[in-house]
């Protein structure tokens, strides 16, 4: 049993599917295929439940698999903490965030106070962020959705409010803020279900016992502005985007809604070694994003105009008494 079959295992058990497993480890299916089957025959159980091209995992497989994910992440921690403690090489960190845009301005400045750190992104939903988690391929996710689960630790990195945009020449615009009951009939531009503005979006209208009218959806909540701003809807854009965006037609309101806030973190598996990079770029981190929110309540200018996609997600939490 080598270390190649094992990480074979792990990464055709989360696809379930050889033929993604085989393009994510850039060899050929029947190499894939004669990996697993080796590996089957040196424990005396099938690991899979064969269906076509798919497989599934089945209860062996499961067993296996916790403990196969434990074992590399050991060999992984060790390789980390050799590297860091003989200066071999100024370490790797592999980051994802549900829009890369979060992170831009953050990985400019880490990039050159740090060039010799390789940096890795993931675009990713809530969701595939825990699988990511568990199956140790990042090891940062900069989340503005909770991400539950026993053994993750988070910190939080900025609270901010979560606004309304508007196209200008909108019956809105003129106004300070709105309630719900205001919007509740608009056309929506937001993301599919699983992103962080569909979240928000769903659960301020359940709370009123409503569903919004979304008339766009996609996967890239940095492209909700650009929408908005051609007229083709409103949506939900975070606090950020209007602090720090140049200038673009579209007018901000505040959404008079308990709980229309966002809380971006920085989550992290806690078992793991944290290497000296992954140290450092969680203290780059927090000195970028603080001071950067704004507490729940705050004014704002509602007649100004700002623009481009905003860098960052959102939730919708209680407000902090």
């Amino acid at each position: 049993m080598d270390l190649t079959a094992l990480r074979t295992f792990r990464v055709v058990a989360r696809h379930e599917h050889i033929s993604r497993a085989a393009a994510e480890l850039r060899v050929a299916q029947p190499a894939v295929s004669r990996t697993i089957a080796r590996l089957e025959a040196e424990l005396g159980v099938p690991l899979f439940d064969r269906q076509g091209r798919s497989v599934r995992l089945n209860r062996y497989g499961s067993l296996f698999l916790r403990r196969v994910e434990r074992a590399l992440g050991e060999l992984d921690d060790a390789r980390r903490e050799l590297a860091d403690a003989a200066g071999l090489d100024q370490g790797r960190v592999v980051v994802a965030a549900e829009t890369l845009l979060t992170l831009s301005s953050l990985l400019s400045a880490f990039r050159a106070a740090h060039p010799g750190v390789e940096i890795r992104l993931h675009q990713s939903t809530a969701e595939v962020m825990l699988r990511q988690l568990a199956a140790r391929e990042v090891d940062y996710c900069v989340a503005s959705q909770p991400l539950p689960g026993a053994g993750l630790r988070s910190v939080v990195l900025m609270e901010e409010d979560v606004l309304l945009a508007v196209p200008p020449g909108h019956r809105l615009a003129g106004r300070g803020s709105v309630g719900l009951a205001d919007v509740m009939d608009e056309p929506f531009i937001t993301t599919r279900p699983g992103h962080w503005q569909r979240a928000l979006l769903d659960r301020l209208f359940a709370a009123a016992g409503r569903t919004p009218v979304v008339t766009c959806e996609g996967d890239e909540p940095a492209a909700t502005q650009f929408m908005i701003g051609a007229g083709l809807g409103i949506g939900l854009i975070p606090q950020i985007a209007r602090n720090e965006s140049a200038e673009a037609p579209v007018h901000w309101l505040r959404l008079d809604v308990p709980g229309c806030r966002r809380t971006l973190s920085l989550v992290r598996r806690a078992d793991t070694y944290v290497s000296e990079a992954e140290r450092r770029f969680e203290e780059a981190a927090a000195a970028h994003f603080a001071g950067r929110g704004t507490p729940y309540g705050a004014s704002t200018d509602s007649g100004r105009r700002h623009a481009s996609p905003p860098p960052g997600e959102g939730s919708c939490r209680p407000p902090t008494p």
